[in-house]
């Protein structure tokens, strides 16, 4: 079983000592970052609708991307990301075996670099894969990337023998698999709040994205291979609703949090 991420805008570098890989996709990175390094901080600001400082700070990122940096220049993605999803999986609490069959069996998909391995070095960036930044392959970086994502991902499945691919990756992010060139049956959990109010439980983006990150870390340490035992997800209070759930989308259901 294969399972799939994806960042948040927000990098927040942790400072654990591991033994990090080289992407599998640097090439790319590098030259993705040369074409965001040659648009008008007005341009960059548009693309990702970034305050000034914010795209000064981007703008400067891409100015000092490097092709090979330096090891104090980056860190292990799994740990550099921060925001609701990687609340949820707390990759830096994860222990040195559970790091070891993330890194065979959790992938984030990225902009700027294609698929990561948790514990692939990467530099500052940002770059969202909804973005329409304009390369020689098109005019965005679902064009860019085009069914690289999904050969990456078939590559890996085939080294690990997985059958399945758990998305627990934003629609955005996923929207860049190209599924007709996947070879994986994929399968989306949901999850939802019941606000016990008349109107049916409803999915906040909040505590589902927190929620995705808390499966796929509940899948690493599991070691889970088949796809039904995702139905015994029970972190945060979540439970499997069948009247709910179809078999490609399993739905999680719990009571809405109280403020």
């Amino acid at each position: 079983m294969l399972v799939v991420i994806s960042p948040a805008k927000k990098l927040d570098w942790d400072e654990r000592d591991v033994n990090v890989t080289y992407p599998d996709f640097q090439k790319d990175a590098m030259s993705l970052a040369k074409t965001a390094r040659n648009l008008t901080l007005g341009d960059l600001k548009g693309l990702m609708h970034l305050s000034d400082d914010l795209a000064k700070l981007n703008r400067d990122r891409f100015q000092a991307f490097e092709a090979e940096p330096a090891s104090d220049a980056t860190r292990p993605a799994a740990m550099a990301f921060a925001g609701d999803t990687y609340q949820g999986l707390e990759a830096g609490s994860l222990d040195d075996d559970e790091l070891a069959y993330a890194q065979d069996h959790l992938r984030i998909l990225s902009g700027l670099y294609g698929v990561l391995r948790p514990l692939d070095a990467i530099q500052p960036y940002r770059l969202e894969m909804g973005s329409k930044l304009k390369t020689r392959r098109g005019k965005n970086l679902y064009d860019y990337w085009g069914n690289d994502l999904s050969k990456a991902l078939n590559a890996q499945a085939e080294k690990t023998g997985s059958k399945v691919l758990i998305n627990c990756a934003s629609q955005e992010y996923f929207g860049a698999v190209a599924l007709k060139a996947l070879k994986l049956d994929v399968i989306t959990p949901q999850f939802m709040e019941d606000k016990r109010d008349g109107k049916g439980p409803k999915i906040v983006s909040f505590f589902a994205k927190k929620a995705r990150g808390a499966m796929a870390r509940f899948i690493v340490q599991n070691r889970l291979k088949e796809a039904d035992s995702i139905r015994d997800f029970d972190i945060g209070g979540y439970a499997w609703s069948e009247d709910l759930s179809t078999p490609q989308k399993p739905v999680f259901l719990r009571d809405y949090p109280a403020s």
